[in-house]
């Protein structure tokens, strides 16, 4: 039997993903919890094979988790779940250690399948994430300028470039305007960029957002 924790803010995603892995016949959710902090101390708590963890939480980032586990539990399978499209986190994931990334739209057989592969110690990762990976490969000195900013610089990339105020940037992190104010100057010095309309066309000339 395949043991599964999750770690997900959204009660009804929880609910949806432990049915599935119900309904697989050979595994079974051990553990739930909803916040980073949370999540550290029911794994060590729990024995499980694989952790689903949101790359969204509400007091740390998925990324910045993902490492903390990696370091305590280096035996576990992670896989990133996330309502991000593959080419803003997956291969940030899976070089900071995750064994794959789904997105929150695949279908319930791509979950149950992608359990099934890190459990015996494989990858798993789509067509187009596989891609990216061949893409980053021997590219540091031509890497996108977004590729140098930090995770939290990423995400006030992507959420300014996606129309959102610092203000909701700030709900969204748990973190003061002040903070993301910082994240903004500091993103628009690295990739040498005046304002957030020509932070926006980068984004969209890159694809970072559609």
């Amino acid at each position: 039997m395949i043991r599964v924790v999750i770690i997900d803010d959204h009660a009804i995603l929880r609910r949806g993903l432990t049915q599935i892995i119900a309904e697989s016949g050979n595994m079974q959710v051990v553990g739930e919890a909803e916040t980073s902090a949370d999540a550290m101390r029911l794994l060590r708590d729990k024995t499980c094979d694989v952790v689903l963890l949101d790359i969204s939480l509400p007091d740390r980032n998925g990324i910045e988790t993902l490492k903390l586990i990696r370091k305590e539990f280096p035996a576990l399978h992670i896989l990133m779940l996330s309502m991000h499209p593959e080419n803003q986190y997956a291969v940030r994931a899976l070089k900071a250690g995750a064994a794959g990334y789904l997105t929150k739209q695949s279908a319930p057989s791509q979950l149950v399948s992608a359990i099934r592969q890190v459990t015996e110690g494989r990858k798993y990762v789509t067509p187009s994430v596989a891609q990216e990976l061949a893409n980053s490969i021997g590219e540091d000195s031509e890497r996108p300028q977004h590729e140098t900013l930090s995770i939290r610089e990423y995400q006030t990339l992507c959420m300014i470039a996606s129309g959102k105020n610092l203000t909701d940037i700030a709900r969204h992190l748990s973190i003061s305007v002040k903070t993301v104010s910082v994240y903004r100057a500091r993103v628009l010095e690295k990739m040498r960029l005046k304002n957030n309309a020509e932070l926006t066309h980068y984004a969209i000339k890159n694809q970072i957002i559609d």
